[in-house]
């Protein structure tokens, strides 16, 4: 495989939908990405905007073809890309984990979201958008998204953001030749989890109610254990942590 080529940009109102654009009428080799000093419509799960200071955090989509994997299987990808991250993360602070599913947490505070696109041929995905958001260097939030951080408000320093993205690329592109091995990657995802041992507080659709991490099947679902020993399996959006 070619290195995979990285595009800056100074703006564009979304990095995920240019990778998508450029990949329409181009072929890319796999960790392809873009990255830019500001994205004017950057997206997060639940529809969320992302706030970011032009030029002081990694913003960026990258592109994976994964030969064979299921269309009822895309969240390993999901583990992969978060993995890539939190091991990054690592090599400058602790305290790093994944909150389900693929949030980037620093003790109880996030500081990388990430929103995946996919294409589906037949009964296989025939391409995969990863679009990260990553606070690196910005001081200061001033929007109301809920508890964010940068890695330098954590640590003091300043990064660069070549280098970082770099990094998380290498890393994703070592796990993803894993793919055969998903035990190994989904192993390492449960021992990377937020609040992954003991009771808290999580909310579904209709009450709030204290449970541990039981599992995270490979479609995606958490099997959270309630305080009565019984087990309720959720999807994205049917459950959310009380912070």
């Amino acid at each position: 495989m070619n290195e995979p080529l990285f595009i800056h940009l100074d703006e564009v109102t979304s990095t995920n939908s240019y990778l998508k654009n450029l990949s329409d009428v181009k072929s890319l080799e796999d960790g392809t990405s873009v990255y830019v000093d500001f994205q004017s419509a950057g997206r997060g799960q639940r529809g969320n905007s992302w706030e970011s200071a032009k030029g002081e955090n990694l913003m960026f989509s990258t592109i994976l073809y994964p030969k064979g994997l299921k269309a009822d299987r895309p969240f390993i990808i999901s583990q992969i890309i978060s993995l890539a991250i939190k091991d990054v993360l690592d090599n400058y602070t602790s305290d790093v984990s994944i909150k389900w599913p693929n949030d980037i947490y620093w003790k109880e505070k996030k500081i990388t979201g990430i929103l995946i696109e996919n294409d589906i041929m037949g009964d296989e995905i025939n391409r995969m958008i990863i679009g990260v958001g990553l606070n690196l260097n910005q001081d200061t939030f001033t929007s109301n998204a809920p508890n964010p951080v940068s890695l330098k408000q954590i640590t003091g320093d300043s990064y660069n953001v070549v280098n970082i993205l770099t990094q998380i690329i290498d890393r994703m592109l070592s796990y993803y030749a894993k793919l055969d091995s998903p035990e190994i990657i989904k192993a390492e995802y449960k021992a990377s989890l937020f609040r992954k041992e003991g009771l808290y507080l999580f909310a579904d659709t209709e009450i709030t109610f204290l449970a541990q991490i039981h599992d995270v099947e490979d479609s995606g679902l958490l099997v959270l254990k309630l305080e009565s020993g019984e087990t309720r399996k959720f999807a994205f959006k049917e459950i959310k942590y009380i912070l």
